[in-house]
């Protein structure tokens, strides 16, 4: 998971949202109201996917697993649980179908206090709970952040395809990177195409570890012949 830029919408739009949530209360307010409504909501939904699809980084890629493309709208907070925040912008996310059918579906766990147990990329840095392991591709909560350990679980940052993927992604990221500065240095206008090319791909949240990694460590995560090409793409690309 990466950190992510909720835009604001038109007044337009968001009139259209809080118009519908009107609906929804005088209708009752219940979740099977709630999923009704916004079903047949069709125009102000494609609005909330346009935006939302604004936000995501690469090639619109699915907000929590960073694989595939996002193509459904999660409310992060279900609709069973909060029907009034059915047409909250606040509550959408971009994600796969998925991640959002078959792993997080309903789940929303609190802690005793009421608050919630999942990261929220447009409100909060994943990386202040979670830490991707490069060389092995799994997530680790961050000095066992309740919110790292619940978010891994819930969104299945750790089934076996993503953790094969961003294995595949970091062999493929380190060699890109050291192509990338190559080019650069001779001034090959190929470099910005490799450079989107690497931004673009599934698994930007291994770039954006990279880009994140410390002097002291970067040597040994990495290997000493990528790190010119690494301090050179965190000065062009740093966060």
């Amino acid at each position: 998971m990466i950190p992510l830029h909720r835009i604001d919408l038109s007044p337009r739009v968001q009139g259209l949202l809080t118009r519908a949530t009107g609906r929804v209360k005088t209708r009752g307010g219940t979740s099977a109201i709630a999923r009704k409504t916004w079903k047949d909501a069709d125009g102000t939904t494609k609005h909330v996917r346009q935006a939302l699809e604004s936000m995501a980084r690469g090639a619109v890629r699915c907000m929590y697993c960073d694989d595939n493309r996002g193509m459904a709208i999660d409310h992060f907070e279900p609709l069973e649980r909060a029907p009034l925040r059915a047409f909250e912008w606040l509550n959408h996310l971009l994600s796969c179908a998925y991640c959002n059918s078959d792993v997080k579906r309903e789940e929303y766990p609190v802690d005793a206090n009421g608050f919630c147990l999942l990261i929220n990329p447009t409100i909060e840095d994943p990386a202040e709970h979670l830490q991707l392991m490069l060389a092995s591709g799994e997530y680790e909560p961050v000095n066992g952040s309740p919110k790292g350990v619940e978010s891994i679980r819930v969104f299945g940052l750790n089934r076996p395809d993503l953790i094969k993927g961003r294995q595949d992604a970091f062999d493929l990221a380190c060699s890109n990177i050291r192509d990338w500065h190559f080019q650069r240095q001779s001034n090959d206008v190929r470099a910005d195409r490799v450079a989107k090319a690497l931004l673009d791909r599934p698994f930007i949240d291994v770039v954006h570890a990279m880009t994140r990694l410390k002097p002291s460590v970067a040597a040994i995560v990495v290997g000493q012949d990528t790190v010119p090409a690494l301090v050179a793409w965190q000065a062009e690309y740093g966060l």
